[in-house]
């Protein structure tokens, strides 16, 4: 790797528009002050780099369920999926990752399958590290049927600041594992309801990186992990 590759990550294209507008501000700023001028320009690196969309490396290895988002486990607790997807009314695993605004916020699906359902609510905007956001924020969750019959949700759920959730993907899609399948503008969070009987390997408070960050395996008999912080 370049080390111009370490700092200098593909945008995606959602983000071109807003860049365009936060560059334009920037300019009207400098002929205001050179102060405020530049403290656009500041904004406008930071929006840039908000809707980076780096390669990942995905596991590949049958069985595993992945990150669907970049930032930090904020839950892990029982939930009945959203009851608009249609699944079951019995509570489920469900890990929460967290995204601040300085995570790149592509999402990722978890697993490969057949999206057999897909289903928008709109919702208040409450912060997304909440437990609350889960049944009251503005989401979008996705049904993912895998091959061995059992099903996984995902969903998106929009936090303080976010006010936009993007979906790439439509019902009958049959995404691979770490593919993109949607984003949230500026900070949101994502829910993954895990079959029953699998239990999560990550913990509370760990960073993880979507498409690569192993959240499950459906082929291991591991118990759900503990982990230490220092």
């Amino acid at each position: 790797m370049k080390m111009r590759d370490t700092f200098l990550k593909p945008m995606h294209p959602e983000g071109r528009r807003f860049v365009a507008i936060f560059a334009a501000v920037t300019a009207v700023l400098f002929l205001l002050s050179s102060v405020l001028g530049w403290l656009g320009v500041g904004l406008t690196i930071w929006c840039y780099y908000f809707f980076r969309d780096p390669a990942r490396a995905t596991p590949i290895r049958e069985g595993l369920i992945v990150s669907p988002a970049d930032g930090v486990v904020s839950l892990i607790e029982k939930a009945v999926p959203p009851s608009e997807l249609g699944m079951t009314d019995q509570p489920l695993t469900r890990v929460s990752v967290f995204m601040s605004v300085f995570n790149c916020h592509v999402n990722r699906a978890p697993v490969a399958g057949r999206i057999s359902a897909i289903a928008y609510r709109p919702g208040k905007f409450f912060n997304a590290s909440l437990d609350k956001a889960s049944a009251d924020n503005e989401r979008n969750s996705l049904c993912i049927d895998m091959a061995d019959g059992r099903q996984i949700a995902v969903v998106q759920i929009a936090g303080l600041v976010a006010r936009r959730i993007v979906c790439f993907s439509a019902r009958g899609d049959s995404p691979a594992t770490g593919e993109r399948f949607g984003l949230i503008r500026f900070g949101s969070r994502l829910d993954v309801y895990l079959p029953d009987g699998v239990p999560p390997l990550v913990s509370l408070g760990q960073t993880m990186v979507a498409g690569e960050t192993v959240l499950a395996d459906l082929t291991s008999d591991e118990p759900a992990r503990v982990a230490r912080t220092d």
